[in-house]
């Protein structure tokens, strides 16, 4: 868990919990997390860049859901957080975070190892109308340069296709392919490497590794962008 922060006492109106949270440099910012109904809440501390050239780390609070009758609690997934609006990342769910993925009404789920998905996430995933998409990256031998290149630019069109959206991206334990991803997903938003690298470390903890760093920072998103683009970059362009 990261370092904790002083928070000030929330309050609470129209259905919205506010949280003003100081940040790394000593600013304060309030940040909003709308909820449903009123309810009871503890708190998980989750933090990302605030973008390049601002100089701070924002801090957001994700507030744990619990029910008006105090008996049950939603337990997210290990690592969970948000990425942008209705893109999450997580670690693998266990049953035990079941109620809690319900209430972000998944749409799909990028799922990024090459083992099978176990039958009772299968039986989740069709109770809930959820499409598994499945990227096959191998979690302890690294795969060649190209073959992730390629591997990566397929998941990144699923997750940028908002057909797709409320997504979930994971892996087993939301640190290293998972943050390749979604780093390479901000390299696609215009990020610079230094806000990619902070975010990846702070999920990744001690566990970083240089080899993502390297590749999210050479990662082409050329192919993609020619894509997008409706163009196929192996066809010269028409003078």
């Amino acid at each position: 868990m990261p370092p904790a922060l002083s928070f000030p006492q929330h309050h609470s109106s129209n259905n919205a919990l506010f949280e003003s949270v100081l940040d790394s440099e000593g600013g304060q910012r309030e940040v909003l997390f709308l909820l449903q109904s009123p309810i009871l809440c503890s708190q998980v501390l989750l933090s990302f860049p605030a973008g390049c050239g601002e100089g701070q780390t924002k801090r957001m609070v994700l507030m744990l859901v619990e029910s008006q009758d105090d008996s049950s609690t939603l337990v997210p997934p290990l690592n969970f957080s948000m990425v942008e609006e209705s893109i999450y990342r997580s670690g693998f769910p266990q049953p035990s975070n079941f109620a809690f993925l319900e209430t972000l009404e998944l749409r799909s789920i990028i799922y990024l190892c090459p083992e099978p998905y176990p039958e009772e996430n299968i039986e989740f995933l069709n109770d809930q109308n959820i499409r598994l998409f499945q990227f096959e990256i191998e979690g302890k031998t690294e795969p060649s340069v190209s073959t992730l290149n390629d591997t990566i630019t397929e998941a990144l069109k699923v997750l940028i296709d908002v057909r797709n959206h409320p997504v979930l991206i994971h892996c087993k334990r939301g640190k290293h392919r998972t943050g390749s991803l979604v780093g390479c997903f901000r390299k696609l938003q215009n990020w610079c490497m230094p806000s990619i690298f902070e975010e990846y470390q702070f999920f990744a903890r001690e566990k970083a590794r240089a080899t993502d760093l390297r590749f999210m920072e050479s990662f082409d998103l050329s192919n993609l962008r020619h894509t997008l683009q409706g163009e196929d970059p192996a066809k010269p362009p028409i003078e």
